[in-house]
């Protein structure tokens, strides 16, 4: 992993091996970045992607494995009422599966890197955007 910082924004280049999610997470400790958004695409080896059931309260989990385009990655890092990081991360990826081109999306549990992937991280500037639980649905939710 390396990245660099333009102005307000972080660049981030991820090599082989690494995870995206955790990377972000990485950078934002390090940098003492409260809450961000961020964006990326690159080729990736192996995702974990999660599908919220609303009926149960759950997630369903799909992995996915071989050449995975990432196609759009897309999401937040928020403090968590405990101060702990947090993301939510939803992307889309395309493969070839038994010779047909197909693709699948969703909420990211973790996404490892192929070749590489380049995202933009962008940290919230004069706030602080928190996260707090609906006591509905067990999920979280943006606290300004």
């Amino acid at each position: 992993m390396d990245y660099r910082k333009y102005h307000q924004t972080y660049y981030v280049r991820l090599d082989k091996e690494d995870e995206i999610i955790s990377s972000l997470l990485e950078i934002c400790r390090k940098e003492d970045i409260a809450s961000a958004i961020f964006s990326g695409i690159g080729g990736c080896k192996h995702a974990e992607i999660q599908t919220f059931i609303p009926e149960s309260g759950t997630f369903e989990t799909q992995e996915l494995s071989g050449m995975l385009e990432l196609i759009s990655l897309n999401g937040n890092i928020v403090r968590d009422e405990d101060g702990s990081l947090f993301h939510h991360t939803h992307a889309l990826f395309s493969f070839k599966k038994d010779g047909v081109h197909c693709t699948a999306g969703g909420h990211i549990k973790s996404v490892t890197v192929l070749y590489t992937a380049e995202i933009e991280l962008r940290p919230v500037i004069g706030g602080v955007i928190g996260r707090k639980k609906d006591p509905e649905t067990n999920t979280g939710f943006w606290n300004f």
